[in-house]
């Protein structure tokens, strides 16, 4: 019976382990995330927030960490519209 007990306890340090990594990773990496938009110092045009890149679907958009409004550079519009002929409503509507 003590065994047992011993190999709860040790599943039960290691889920605690497991949980804190994992919390500490999240963490680093939003701060990666908050130095790299610092670094880059891109305001968003509405509300002067830090416009954060992100990849949606192999186009590097902008996102406001504030407002959360989307904003493209040159370029990034024409790949969207590219992507979506042929069937998205988004393709139709310019293209």
């Amino acid at each position: 019976m003590p065994k047992d007990l011993t190999d709860r306890g040790n599943a039960l340090e290691n889920e605690y382990f497991h949980k804190k990594e994992q919390e500490l990773i999240a963490k680093m990496k939003a701060k990666i995330q908050e130095d790299d938009a610092k670094r880059l110092g891109i305001k968003c045009p509405k509300c002067q927030g830090t416009l954060i890149e992100a990849d949606f679907e192999n186009i590097k958009i902008d996102i406001c960490n504030m407002c959360s409004g989307v904003w493209l550079d040159a370029g990034e519009l024409t790949q969207v519209v590219d992507q979506e002929k042929g069937g998205g409503w988004f393709g139709n509507l310019f293209g």
